[in-house]
């Protein structure tokens, strides 16, 4: 019994790994350039550096430009102090952090990641439910991306469960 758990367990992560390879692999086949973005998303070929914070108090350092892209530093996760626990926080060998951003004007937007990480858009401790999920466009390097219907305000996008120190990372209005 032990063993076919054992067994188990090394097929799922090789499935994975495959999956993510792949992933990989497609980006790297696809000439530069190729990806069709929606207008929303032009901003993803231009990113700047950002660090995640660990924690609320370092919040204001760690804001995001919504229609600009991020390559994000993220924390291990021993570090983080979530504002509200994710529902999936990653184990000792994950990544993650927290991000502000603030909406002038009410609307769906989009987060748009590289990786597959959790996240969650909170206003105050809230979690807004999202709307939708999907993934980017062929070629763009966007693994994820999931909609919330928002309000003018201050959030904050917690990220979890990332299984690298690095992530790109943006946030976008939808027409």
């Amino acid at each position: 019994m032990r063993h076919g758990l054992v067994a188990a367990l090394v097929g799922i992560a090789l499935m994975t790994s495959l999956s993510d390879a792949r992933a990989q692999q497609d980006v790297k086949g696809c000439a530069a350039g190729s990806a069709t973005m929606p207008p929303e998303l032009l901003g993803w070929s231009s990113r700047r550096p950002i660090a995640a914070s660990s924690d609320a108090s370092g919040l204001r350092a760690a804001t995001l430009v919504i229609g600009s892209a991020a390559d994000a530093t993220l924390k291990s996760t021993s570090e983080v102090r979530y504002v509200t626990r994710p529902e999936k926080p990653g184990g000792s060998v994950s990544y993650g952090g927290l991000f502000a951003f603030t909406v002038e004007q009410a609307g769906i937007y989009r987060v748009a990641l590289g990786s597959g990480a959790w996240i969650d858009v909170l206003r105050g401790r809230t979690a807004v439910a999202s709307t939708a999920h999907g993934h980017g466009p062929d070629c763009s390097g966007i693994r994820k991306m999931v909609d919330f219907p928002l309000t003018p305000g201050r959030y904050t996008l917690q990220i979890a469960a990332n299984g690298e120190p690095k992530l790109s990372l943006m946030i976008a209005r939808l027409p």
